[in-house]
């Protein structure tokens, strides 16, 4: 591949551009406004990663018509916006054009996978979900880094990794769409759990626990929806959930340290998008239709929804009834 396109501009999506350009791509790099676009081209540093050199292989653009041509699209945009430019690039994208999914949840509304969202609009199109443990900046430094994509064709799946990676940025390669899409929606929901028992001050061993248990609930959403449990094993779903869970870094780890220090629910997000606060209630609702036991993102759900508050949810999970570990 020569020419990729990366669709959203935030800090994610400039950091996988950069990626894509070290690996020798040309990119096309879209945002919304045009100014900004016409701003970042002119300076080579993006607003979202100060002191981080934009690529000289990229082209900021705030036309989706610049996207012709390429041979995959990355689209880096907040998960409840997938299915708005996922539309907008329908007539652009030629339907042999892969769409690599970068986004970490599930659609509000449609309780639906992005995937099946990006499917229904462009049905004949090859589909990919990356995911996996990166921090924007760790991967805009050059940090060494590894997540997983995932394409039902074997083939391609091999062919986009190898496109992405590059000497600090590894790509592995699964078929496992849903179980890689899962792995990253359904961490950040744990993720603002664990950052509430810290900004409770419970302690690592009840941060630990809620991790162990939460990861639990995760694998057993996952096999109800025919996912792989290697894939939850792997980096998309373990090594999302060790990292996203332990550093104030993760922005829902940090959305829930700020509820566990009594900041409200409406303030808690410090102005920056926290994707698990918009997953919970889609993952709770999916679990139910399916009769899996997830009290942990019940709980999430709940104290987010106003429905309980935290100290009612901390001492309901801590009050369960004692049966075999599964």
């Amino acid at each position: 591949m020569s020419v990729i396109g990366v669709v959203g501009a935030g800090a994610w999506g400039t950091a996988l551009a950069n990626v894509a350009a070290g690996a020798g791509h040309r990119v096309s790099l879209w945002m919304r406004d045009e100014s900004q676009a016409k701003r970042v081209a002119a300076a080579r540093i993006s607003p979202r990663l100060p002191g981080v050199a934009m690529h000289q292989r990229i082209g900021p653009t705030a036309d989706l018509g610049d996207l012709v041509g390429s041979e995959a699209v990355l689209l880096v945009t907040p998960a409840q916006t997938t299915r708005e430019l996922t539309s907008a690039l329908a007539p652009v994208l030629s339907d042999g054009t892969p769409l690599i999914l970068c986004a970490k949840g599930l659609e509000r509304g449609s309780n639906r996978f992005l995937s099946d969202v990006v499917e229904e609009l462009r049905p004949r199109a090859p589909l990919a979900v990356l995911s996996g443990p990166s921090f924007a900046g760790d991967v805009a430094r050059g940090l060494p880094t590894a997540v997983t994509l995932a394409c039902r064709d074997a083939a391609l799946a091999r062919d986009l990794a190898s496109a992405l990676s590059g000497p600090t940025f590894r790509v592995y390669h699964r078929t496992d769409v849903r179980g890689v899409e899962i792995g990253g929606a359904a961490k950040n929901v744990l993720a603002i759990a664990c950052g509430a028992v810290s900004g409770r001050g419970l302690g690592e061993s009840a941060r630990a626990a809620l991790m162990a248990r939460g990861f639990a609930e995760l694998l057993r959403f996952a096999e109800s929806h025919g996912a792989e449990p290697d894939t939850l094993m792997g980096l998309s779903g373990l090594g999302d959930v060790v990292l996203t869970c332990s550093s104030p870094q993760s922005r829902n780890f940090a959305f829930g340290e700020r509820l566990g220090r009594g900041v409200p629910v409406s303030e808690a997000a410090g102005g920056k998008l926290a994707e698990g606060a918009n997953t919970a209630p889609v993952l709770v609702a999916l679990a139910r239709a399916r009769a899996v036991d997830m009290p942990v993102a019940a709980a999430v759900d709940a104290v987010i929804g106003g429905r309980v508050i935290l100290d009612q949810a901390i001492d309901a999970l801590m009050q369960r009834p004692l049966k075999s570990e599964e």
